[in-house]
């Protein structure tokens, strides 16, 4: 896996590349409409992981030693697509089977082992619980691999979240990671309105190592996912982030939780996002 600089400019230019065919795949869904705004909040968060972080192998996506990736948050279905994409273990021409008949990739990500999804999501709250038994079996099994969730900060509410955070550190699952996208906005509102939970203090009470990053900050993001995990403690990554990240229109409005793209704003958006984009395989 590439270091340094290289890592850096390798996963900028991912997420470039995902913003945009976020934009393209959520056109293409029509009057079907896309989870935008939270799907764009976590685009740095999951091109570090997929471009920069993760021992994976795009020719060979279920390599047993395989890092594994859960998305909890089954509103980011279509950021984790074309991280698949960006990293090579799908192809663009997969990529656009997004919500078609017959298509490889449904609006909610459902478990394909072939494309690299590890988990079906649609029902929030639960994606702590199957990752930290990922986590338990890889300690039991002497298999060595890393297991990264991401939740959101509304799905936080869910009381189904905080059985695993109990049970991680009781078995001192120090291979876990669980991210949190803190973008303070959910389907509802704004999240310290529907319920104000004082996330910090919650999971260090439970006994996680907790660091609070910018969510966008690619460099942040490769620096704190590379550090040693503390001997016996599952580690919470708290990623501050806005909400429609990179199109100004989008960007802390609610109205894009979940919203049709016309094809003027579509424009609109892509002419915010400049740069060339390049695709990247991870090994």
């Amino acid at each position: 896996m590439m270091t340094g600089n290289g890592s850096i400019t390798r996963c900028e230019e991912a997420a470039t590349r995902m913003r945009i065919n976020v934009l393209r795949l959520a056109l293409l869904a029509g009057s079907k409409g896309a989870h935008l705004g939270g799907c764009l909040s976590v685009i740095e968060i999951l091109a570090v992981l997929y471009c920069g972080i993760m021992h994976i192998k795009p020719g060979n996506p279920k390599w047993k030693s395989r890092d594994r990736f859960i998305l909890s948050k089954g509103q980011g279905s279509l950021a984790q697509y074309t991280a698949l994409e960006a990293s090579g273990i799908i192809s663009e021409e997969e990529l656009f089977t997004y919500g078609q008949n017959g298509g490889l990739l449904p609006c909610a990500s459902s478990i394909y082992p072939d494309l690299g999804i590890e988990y079906s999501n649609g029902s929030l709250g639960l994606g702590l619980t199957y990752a930290t038994g990922l986590a338990l079996a890889s300690k039991k099994t002497g298999n060595p691999y890393n297991v990264y969730v991401l939740l959101g900060d509304g799905e936080c509410n869910e009381g189904s979240v905080w059985e695993p955070a109990m049970s991680a550190p009781h078995f001192k699952l120090s291979n876990l990671t669980a991210i949190v996208d803190l973008n303070s906005l959910q389907s509802d509102g704004k999240t310290c309105d529907v319920l104000n939970v004082q996330l910090e203090n919650m999971w260090k009470g439970f006994g996680w190592e907790v660091i609070i990053v910018d969510g966008h900050d690619v460099a942040q993001l490769l620096d704190v996912f590379r550090r040693s995990a503390i001997e016996g403690k599952p580690r919470v990554v708290i990623a501050r982030t806005i909400k429609g990240k990179g199109v100004s229109f989008m960007e802390n409005n609610n109205e894009w939780h979940h919203k049709c793209l016309p094809e003027e704003l579509f424009d609109a958006a892509m002419a915010e996002i400049s740069g060339k984009t390049k695709r990247h395989d991870t090994n």
